[in-house]
């Protein structure tokens, strides 16, 4: 499952870097300690249990907390959460999928006018509010055929529905 491209995204996102998929990796395994987990992966205890609790707070991986007889401490033992992992990436895929129909359409069903110097890009309502000049700088505003935008967020999607295709083949 880790080895997935979307699953590996997800997680390189909450864990800030790559270098530390290996805490991950480890509770995957069934190493449950935060001690263990670093030991095994020679990160140092206190990215750990920053990376735990970014984990536990997104609820991808969860904990029990049991006290030692003898010392009293508490100790903390952390699971990984495949369920919701794959919860996660289902919803942030149809997420992401609306927002790129959207603004397919909204390409699709405007023109845009562009400022010379980049200012701005904004359809046609808009720049008759600004009476086709740059709100910014004054310059007037250019047509732009947005032809060559509609076909990349197309070609996004296409990719986005067969990455998310793949994956739910693979995890239910």
């Amino acid at each position: 499952m880790l080895d997935d491209p979307l699953v590996k995204t997800l997680l390189t996102n909450v864990v800030e870097d790559e270098s530390n998929l290996p805490i991950v990796e480890a509770l995957d395994k069934g190493i449950e300690t935060d001690e263990e987990i670093a030991n095994e992966t020679g990160i140092k205890l206190n990215i750990v249990r920053k990376i735990l609790y970014k984990l536990y707070d997104l609820g991808l991986a969860s904990y029990k907390r049991s006290k030692d007889p003898e010392t009293q401490w508490f100790t903390y033992s952390w699971k990984f959460e495949k369920d919701e992992v794959i919860t996660r990436i289902k919803k942030d895929s149809q997420d992401y999928l609306k927002m790129l129909n959207d603004e397919l359409e909204r390409e699709e069903n405007n023109m845009f006018f562009l400022c010379p110097q980049g200012h701005v890009r904004l359809d046609f309502d808009e720049s008759s509010d600004y009476e086709f000049m740059c709100p910014v700088c004054g310059e007037e505003l250019e047509f732009q055929d947005n032809a060559d935008n509609i076909k990349q967020i197309k070609e996004d999607i296409k990719m986005v529905e067969s990455n998310f295709k793949s994956f739910s083949e693979k995890n239910g």
